[in-house]
This record gives C-alpha cells, sequence and structure tokens, in this order.
C-alpha cells in the first residue's frame, strides 16, 4: 500500500487527513491556496466557498496574498449556510512575511492576521521565508537594500509564544532547507510542525522529505502542479503524460497522487470549481511501481527560488547566492 504511513483519517468523505505530530491536529491531505497574482478578491472569496462546498477543509493564507480577509468572509458565509458547522472544522493556515519576521513584530501581525481572518485562532502559522526584511508592510518583490539576516531565535520565541497564547495551535516553517531545519531544531522549545516547501514531480525535494521524515516534521506541497509558468515541467512532462494516457487520470492528478503516496499534503491553487473537484479525485487509486519509478526518474528543477522574491536592481549588504540554497 503506498499510501502515507501512519493512521489516516477523514476530514470530510472525500479528503484524508495525514497525521503531523504528536497531540496535534492532522493536517487535510488536500488543501487550497489562495495566493493569486494579480489579486481579485471576489474571485478568491468565492473559490474558498465553493471548495468549502466539495469538501475542502484546508485553506492556505499569508499575510503577503492579501487574501485573509476574503478567506475569512468566505468561512463564515459557509458557517452561516451550514455548508461547515463551525470554524472548527477549518484548518487554517496563514503566514509571517520577510518584512515582518522580527521578534517584536510576530504576534502584532498575527493579530492582524487573525482580525483579518475573523478568526480566534489560526490551526498553523509559518514563517513564509529563512530571511527577514526591513520592518514594515508586507511588499512583493523584497526591495534587494532591505533583505537582512534572520533572527531565527528571536523570531522562533514569539512563535512559540503565539503557541502558547492559543493563537497558533501549531507553528511551523516554510521554504527552509535542511540547513535551515537544523539551525532551528538546535535552539526550539516547540520544534517546527510543518514544513511547506516547493514540491512535485519535477522538483521531488529527496533529501529534505527524509530529513523532515526522520525528525518528525510534516511536509505541504506548494506548487504541486509547477506553478503558473508557460514552461510547466509538471503539465508538459512526456513522463507523467504517457502515464495519463495509460491510466486515464489528468498529468494534474498524477501529480497530486504521487505527493500524496510521499507521505505529504498538499496545497492547489484554483479558482474554477470543475478543477477543485478534479483535484480531489486521487485518493482511491495508487500509482503502479512502474509509475514511480519513472517518475523517480524526471529531470530535477527548482523553480520558486529566494531571488525570486526580490527585486533585481539595488545592492544587498546580505550575500543572496550563500541565501539561495538549491539541495536535490
Amino acid at each position: 500500500m503506498a499510501s502515507p504511513a501512519g493512521k489516516v483519517s477523514t476530514a470530510c468523505p472525500q479528503i484524508p487527513e495525514i497525521p503531523a505530530a504528536a497531540a496535534v491536529r492532522p493536517v487535510p491531505a488536500l488543501g487550497l491556496g489562495t495566493a493569486s497574482f494579480p489579486f481579485v478578491e471576489e474571485d478568491v472569496r468565492a473559490a474558498v466557498l465553493a471548495a468549502l462546498e466539495l469538501g475542502y477543509r484546508h485553506l492556505d493564507t499569508a499575510s503577503l496574498y492579501r487574501s485573509e480577509r476574503a478567506v475569512g468572509e468566505a468561512v463564515a458565509e459557509a458557517a452561516r449556510r451550514g455548508i461547515v458547522k463551525s470554524r472548527e472544522e477549518v484548518f487554517a493556515t496563514t503566514k509571517l512575511w520577510c518584512s515582518q519576521s522580527h521578534p517584536d513584530m510576530v504576534l502584532p501581525s498575527l493579530r492582524e492576521s487573525l482580525q483579518n481572518l475573523q478568526m480566534e485562532y489560526v490551526d498553523l502559522y509559518l514563517v513564509h521565508w529563512p530571511v527577514a526584511a526591513k520592518p514594515g508592510e508586507p511588499q512583493f518583490p523584497i526591495k534587494r537594500e532591505d533583505i537582512m539576516p534572520l533572527d531565527l531565535s528571536g523570531v522562533w520565541r514569539a512563535m512559540e509564544e503565539c503557541h502558547r497564547l492559543g493563537l497558533a495551535r501549531m507553528i511551523g516553517v516554510s521554504n527552509f532547507t535542511t540547513k535551515n531545519l537544523q539551525e532551528l531544531l538546535a535552539i526550539a522549545e516547540i520544534p517546527p510542525a510543518v514544513n511547506q516547501v516547493e514540491m512535485n514531480p519535477s522538483w521531488q525535494q529527496k533529501k529534505l522529505i527524509k530529513f523532515c521524515k526522520d525528525n518528525g516534521i510534516h511536509v505541504t506541497a506548494y506548487s504541486p502542479l509547477g506553478g503558473q509558468s508557460k514552461s510547466n515541467a509538471v503539465l508538459h512532462s512526456e513522463v507523467l503524460e504517457d502515464i495519463s494516457k495509460a491510466t486515464g487520470k489528468s498529468v494534474a492528478q498524477i501529480s497530486l497522487r504521487w505527493i500524496y503516496e510521499q507521505g505529504a499534503s498538499m496545497v492547489v491553487k484554483s479558482l474554477k470549481r470543475e478543477r477543485l473537484k478534479e483535484n480531489m479525485e486521487i485518493f482511491d487509486w495508487e500509482l503502479s511501481d512502474e509509475d514511480r519509478l519513472k517518475i523517480s526518474q524526471i529531470p530535477q528543477h527548482k523553480r520558486v527560488r529566494l531571488t525570486g522574491i526580490v527585486s533585481p536592481e539595488g545592492a544587498s549588504s546580505v550575500d543572496l547566492a550563500e541565501l539561495d540554497i538549491v539541495e536535490l
């Protein structure tokens, strides 16, 4: 059986949950990502409501995305309409942006996110990147001259305080490498429950996945379908297309199923109801050993880089090359 190890329960009839760590809520295997550029609030609100109607329960947002308010309004509407019994049915994730990644800004930033979400707590609060930027409102891209070293110890202490106060049921990180995680585990009283990273058949993160499994850190995949680009290495993969033709499943479903079989959860961004539904149809079948072998041999290419969130102009006092670590 290739499904994730451990006891798997059910958040709703179609989307299973995967245990993240002892004594915390498991993570729904499939969630909705709400990063949309350009951001259209009504479109995101409608997509969240449609996802909840279909059975999605994990909603992923961030202060940078500007989508927290739309997510909160959609959850409140879903509760009013009886689509969900209460907010407690929903697994909400939000993130601390680089310009907020300073010890004295962590708790105020979470409180602002909770106000936007109309929630008393989030299920998961993540440090968005292992770098900091000049304090201020979230901006993208980050000015090169604003990049600063991250006070990891101070920021994580503040994240732990968010957890102790009950404002974040779990705390974790995003875009952290094995080196970043080693540094964090060495100083953490409360270890990260989750590391959310780019992961798909064209960027399989084998070293990182093993490290996280060995250290009890759950992995959530973003860009599980290769992201939004014309040269999409996942959706245009000949290997995945061949498997798709042989199995009658879409390339997207092949990619999502492969991630699920690695024991990871995933957040997929889509504004279309039919795509949301198609993404759910991955839990009642398996890839063959031959399919898995073919996927393991797909050439690897990392799409999301630290340099991609920093403006190309200007000069930085921080060596970005040292921070932009790529590990297979």
